[in-house]
């Protein structure tokens, strides 16, 4: 027998499609819709029960967009308000609005608000925010947990839209948009209603929540809590040594939210820091050149003076222990002795070997809209750039080849560690459906690497852009931790906007991430060659 929750979501469904006159009637027991996917299960589903329509025999119009009245009205009817209109609290509403009923009668018994200049904005289109305060009011939800968006402020006011977000991201309604954001002010679109709806309805197609990484911070002493809850009056789930590495999911007011092995909990902030960039095992010797020349002549002193104990040939490696002049002394095979510089190159300056970072992976999905998932993406642009690069003679560290998450601090050290002398992380962005176009970071944090770092993201970028046919909306310092803390040049480019209709369309295109990786290559391939000559 289903519960009154759900026989009041059911109503609630069949409601706002009658009321926002969505459509027409079914033609088959399938999928009728060719705007809609075999992707789109949760529109499906509802059209198979019975409960939604199109706005045609064959179109659902999924990013048509759902507005503050039609959702009054339809909270009205599923709480049974009467419909007879009358004054309201708004100057947008006059009595003779059809709607006025129900919006002032939701407005009495608190189930909706206004703006503070005393308007309702009937026409407008209902966010994601406005949303999660509707299904959380009108169904009663109580049930909570620790979830953090980067976007929503975490608030014990129980008006507050964090709460809200709470709420339905506890029950599984919504996981969020990805890269830690929730986008309460994203419009609602009808797609997003019958996603939300439908895991209301059938708990198949609910989703768990899951953080995402926002931070990884060390600790900075010995035996620190890891708690229950955010206040030293919590008890304590472990303790955790000086160097530990947290992944932060969030914060409450002094107190990260975070994982470090199986431990989970509450950590105060006062005694976490960025962890210490990875540094370079430090050889015993200065530097290892090679030999431009066969039979060159290793000395037992620095001049042509001193006599030939052996030679090397073109290749051989020395290990430079001092210079004394235009003389280097150091090890040769089983040898020590001195070889003239002049016949001796570094062949690190020349080396081309880059890391790319496909952004997110495993358990870190990214941003997810118009039925792409980010990580999805970033992981195979990542392998065509691969393989252009090593056609170009380019050797390449990848941080991941399959669908797993290497922690941010794992990307860097792995990187640094592979030898590889710069850093390309690669992903796709996501705000609003307006917003359009290819960006690509650096950072400035560390002083010596801060100017190859803004050059190799400006060459990806004068790239990127132009073979996307996007917008371009440029080079730009941010303070990600893969750019932070890398002691190499490193970038981090966003390939063009999820949330948008027409980059989403290129983004999943095979022909569009074929050129979005040739740039990619060939604005590394700039790079090398500005590299060599800097």
């Amino acid at each position: 027998m289903k519960n009154a929750s759900t026989r009041l979501l059911a109503l609630l469904i069949l409601s706002v499609f009658v009321i926002l006159n969505f459509g027409t009637s079914q033609v088959s027991a399938s999928n009728p819709f060719t705007d809609v996917s075999s992707s789109d299960e949760e529109i499906i589903y509802l059209w198979n029960k019975g409960l939604i329509n199109g706005t045609s025999s064959t179109t659902f119009s999924p990013n048509s967009s759902v507005t503050r009245e039609q959702a009054a009205i339809l909270i009205g009817r599923i709480l049974g308000y009467a419909s007879t209109p009358r004054e309201t609290d708004f100057s947008d509403v006059p009595s003779s609005r059809y709607s006025s009923g129900y919006i002032q009668t939701a407005v009495e018994n608190g189930i909706i608000t206004g703006y503070p200049d005393g308007t309702y904005k009937p026409k407008a289109t209902m966010t994601r925010g406005e949303m999660a305060f509707l299904l959380s009011r009108a169904f009663n939800l109580k049930n909570t947990g620790p979830v953090f968006f980067r976007d929503v402020n975490v608030s014990t006011d129980p008006k507050s839209l964090y709460l809200a977000v709470n709420k339905i991201a506890t029950k599984g309604i919504s996981n969020g948009t990805g890269n830690a954001n929730y986008s309460p002010s994203l419009k609602l679109t009808r797609r997003d209603f019958a996603v939300f709806a439908a895991r209301g309805l059938e708990s198949s197609f609910r989703v768990t929540f899951q953080n995402a990484t926002i931070d990884e911070l060390a600790a900075t002493v010995d035996s620190l809590n890891i708690r229950t809850g955010p206040s030293s009056t919590y008890s304590t789930v472990g303790k955790i040594n000086k160097g530990t590495v947290v992944s932060v999911y969030g914060y409450h007011g002094d107190w990260a939210y975070g994982k470090t092995g199986s431990l989970l909990g509450y950590i105060h902030s006062a005694y976490l820091n960025e962890p210490a960039p990875p540094a370079p095992a430090k050889p015993a010797y200065i530097a290892e050149l090679v030999s431009t020349t066969d039979n060159l002549n290793i000395r037992s002193g620095p001049g042509t003076s001193h006599g030939a104990i052996g030679q090397m040939d073109a290749g051989d490696k020395i290990q430079v222990l001092s210079y004394d002049g235009s003389w280097a002394y150091g090890q040769i095979g089983t040898l020590k002795g001195y070889v003239h510089s002049a016949y001796l190159v570094n062949p690190a300056a020349q080396k081309r070997y880059i890391a790319i970072d496909p952004g997110h992976g495993g358990s870190d999905p990214g941003a997810v809209a118009n039925g792409l998932v980010e990580k999805e993406i970033n992981l195979d642009v990542s392998k065509r750039v691969q393989k252009l690069l090593l056609a170009k003679g380019i050797s390449v560290y990848m941080t991941r080849t399959t669908d797993v998450y290497p922690t941010l601090s794992q990307r860097v050290t792995n990187s640094v560690n592979s030898g590889a002398n710069a850093f390309v992380s690669i992903h796709a962005n996501a705000y609003t459906p307006a917003t359009s176009g290819s960006e690509t970071f650096y950072s400035a944090a560390l002083d010596q690497v801060a100017t190859d770092s803004k050059q190799l993201a400006t060459f990806i970028q004068n790239r990127l852009y132009v073979a996307m046919n996007n917008n371009n909306r440029g080079v730009k310092e941010a303070s990600y931790q893969v750019l932070r803390t890398n002691p190499m040049p490193a970038a981090l480019t966003e390939l063009g906007f999820m949330t948008n209709t027409s980059d989403a369309t290129k983004l999943a295109s095979s022909t569009y991430r074929d050129r979005a990786a040739s740039a990619i290559a060939e604005g590394i391939e700039d790079y090398y060659n500005w590299k060599a000559k800097n």
